[in-house]
């Protein structure tokens, strides 16, 4: 069975973003904004990789980004199934972080709440 792939909702601008919390734990770093494969050189060791979603090819970026943000997905997608196995904090469905997050903000993930909060 293949599992559902959901979306958030819009969410408005504000201080804190949230979603399905898909693999547990805490960071704070800095964002990057990756929509493509073409973007992937962007990427910074422990940088919070904020994406639409992601599919097997983007796997490679998991050994070096601290935690992972998407607009898609759900429990068992792609995104939520890898961070779980690098250990990386995870918030899925959020509908349009890519959106309302820009390059280099600062923001704290929590994988275990579905939060993901601005800190600048």
């Amino acid at each position: 069975m293949i599992a559902p792939v959901m979306s958030g909702r819009a969410q408005a601008k504000g201080k804190a973003l949230t979603g399905i919390p898909t693999s547990k734990g805490v960071y704070q770093g800095r964002v990057c904004i990756v929509m493509d494969e073409s973007e992937f050189g962007k990427i910074r060791a422990g940088d919070v990789l904020v994406c639409p979603a992601t599919t097997p090819v983007w796997s490679v970026l998991f050994s070096s980004i601290g935690a992972l943000v998407t607009n898609y997905g759900g429990i068992l997608s792609h995104p939520a199934i890898i961070a779980r196995e690098f250990r990386i904090p995870a918030v899925v469905a959020t509908g349009n972080a890519t959106e309302l997050l820009k390059d280099d903000q600062i923001v704290t993930v929590d994988g275990t709440r579905g939060a993901v909060e601005v800190r600048w």
